[in-house]
C-alpha cells in the first residue's frame, strides 16, 4: 500500500490485503476524509460517522439516470450483449431512488414482514439439526457446503418458493451475477453473468406464469397479490425483484456464517462463552456482522453539486464507503479489533442504512442466530483444521473454504 497524501495505490487483488483487510483499514482511517482509492478511481469513506452519515444522506443516491439520461451524462450506451444482465439489474429496489425506490419496497415489504419471518424459525431449526446429523464425526469436512450454504440457501428458496432441489441452480446463477460487481471482471465473467441471467429469468418467468394459475403461500404468489394504493409490480418488475431477494437473501449469510464460525474458532474464549451459553446468540450475531463484515464497499452516486468535509463534489461524482472500515473505527467501537459477543453498543452498518437498508435484515439474522447457536449447542468441540483463505473479491468478503473436525 503507498500514501501519498489523501491518494492510496492499494491493488484489491492482494492476497496480504484481501485476507487481512484491517490493518491497512487503520491507515485510511486516519487519512484526510475522503481519499482518493486509484484503482477504484474513486473518493472513499472510511470512518463510521461519515459512513453512517452518508448511508443516509438523500444528495447521495443508487441511481442517476432518472435525473439525466446516460447521453447527456456523457456515458457510452450499455453494450447489446449485456443488455440481459442491466435489464435486471436496473430494476431492482436497490439500483432505484423515490419515487420507484418507494414503490418498489413498500410492495416487496408487504410480502416481507418481520412476523412471516418469524413463523420460519421452526423450518430453519429443522434443517440446521438435519445438516448437523449429517456431519461425518470421524474426518474434517468443509463447513460451508455443509452448513453455512445450504441453511440460507433452502430458507429463501422455500420462503419464495422456489423447490430446494434448484439450490444447486440457485447458488450458480448468484455467484455469476455477483461477479458483475467486481473490479477488473473479465469479459468471461460477463458471459457467464448475462447467460445466469437469461437462464434465472427464464426459470422465475415459468414459477410466477404456474404462481399465477395456482396460487400457493410462498412469497411469489404475495409478490403476485401485493398491492398499495392501486399500484402493483409489473412482471418485469416481480421477477427480477425474486431475483434480487434470492442473490441478496443468501449470499452474503453464507459469508457471515463462514466468516463468524472461523472468528469465533480463532478466538476459543468467545466461542465456549456462546457453547455455554446459546442464548448469546443473539448478540453474537450482531458482533461478527461487525467484526467481519460479508460487505466491505458500496458505492453512491452524487446527486447534486455539493461540500463534504472541504471537499467538492459534482453531480454525477461516486463515492465509495467502506462498511469494512466503518465497523472497525476506534471512535465508534471500543477495542475494535477485539471479538466481544456480549458487546453492547454495537450500531455497526453491515446492513447499510437510511432508505436502503437491507430489506432482509430480519431474515438474515434470525437464520445467523439460529445458525450459530444450534451449532454451539450440537457441535460444541468443534475445531479448525487449517486456516482458511478469503475469496480474491475483495468487497464481497468470503471464505473459500472452511475445514473443521469434531474433536
Amino acid at each position: 500500500m503507498h500514501v501519498a497524501g489523501n491518494c492510496i495505490h492499494l491493488n484489491p487483488r492482494d492476497p496480504h490485503f484481501y485476507n487481512n483487510p484491517y490493518p491497512y483499514y487503520d491507515v485510511m482511517r486516519e487519512l484526510p476524509q475522503p481519499f482518493y482509492w486509484q484503482e477504484f478511481n474513486l473518493w472513499c469513506f472510511a470512518c463510521w460517522e461519515d459512513v453512517n452519515t452518508l448511508l443516509r444522506d438523500r444528495r447521495f443516491g443508487r441511481q442517476i439516470t432518472h435525473l439525466r439520461t446516460r447521453e447527456e451524462l456523457g456515458w457510452e450506451p450499455i453494450p447489446d450483449d449485456l443488455k440481459p444482465f442491466y435489464e435486471v439489474d436496473e430494476a431492482t429496489m436497490i439500483q432505484k431512488e423515490p419515487p420507484d425506490h418507494t414503490r418498489l419496497r413498500s410492495l416487496v415489504q408487504k410480502a416481507f414482514m418481520a412476523r412471516q419471518i418469524e413463523s420460519l424459525r421452526p423450518q430453519i431449526q429443522a434443517l440446521c439439526d438435519q445438516l448437523i446429523d449429517a456431519m461425518p464425526h470421524d474426518a474434517p469436512f468443509d463447513l460451508l457446503p455443509a452448513y453455512a450454504t445450504p441453511v440460507p440457501v433452502q430458507t429463501i428458496a422455500r420462503l419464495l418458493g422456489v423447490p430446494v432441489e434448484m439450490s444447486d441452480h440457485l447458488l450458480r446463477w448468484s455467484h455469476a451475477m455477483v461477479a458483475m460487481y467486481e473490479l477488473g471482471r473479465t469479459r468471461e465473467q460477463e458471459r457467464q453473468a448475462v447467460q445466469a441471467t437469461q437462464e434465472f429469468y427464464a426459470y422465475l418467468c415459468e414459477l410466477v406464469r404456474e404462481r399465477r394459475r395456482h396460487p400457493a403461500g410462498d412469497l411469489i404468489t404475495q409478490l403476485i397479490a401485493a398491492e398499495d394504493q392501486g399500484q402493483k409490480l409489473t412482471e418485469h418488475e416481480l421477477i427480477s425483484s425474486c431475483m434480487q431477494l434470492l442473490n441478496a437473501g443468501h449470499e452474503a449469510t453464507v459469508n457471515v456464517i463462514g466468516n463468524g464460525v472461523y472468528a469465533l474458532l480463532t478466538h476459543p474464549g468467545q466461542w465456549q462463552k456462546l457453547v455455554d451459553n446459546p442464548s448469546l446468540a443473539k448478540g453474537a450475531v450482531e458482533e461478527l456482522l461487525r467484526f467481519d463484515t460479508p460487505l466491505h464497499l458500496f458505492t453512491r452516486w452524487v446527486l447534486e453539486d455539493l461540500t463534504w468535509r472541504g471537499h467538492a463534489f459534482k453531480f454525477g461524482d461516486t463515492i465509495a464507503l467502506l462498511l469494512g472500515a466503518a465497523n472497525r473505527d476506534p471512535q465508534q467501537f471500543p477495542c475494535p479489533d477485539q471479538l466481544d459477543i456480549t458487546r453492547i453498543h454495537n450500531p455497526h452498518v453491515s446492513f447499510g442504512g437510511g432508505i436502503h437498508f437491507c430489506i432482509g435484515a430480519p431474515l438474515a439474522r434470525l437464520e445467523l442466530e439460529i445458525a450459530l447457536s444450534t451449532l454451539a449447542r450440537r457441535v460444541p468441540n468443534l475445531e479448525l483444521v487449517q486456516p482458511p483463505v478469503y475469496r480474491n473479491a475483495y468487497h464481497f468478503h468470503g471464505l473459500t473454504a472452511l475445514w473443521v473436525r469434531r474433536r
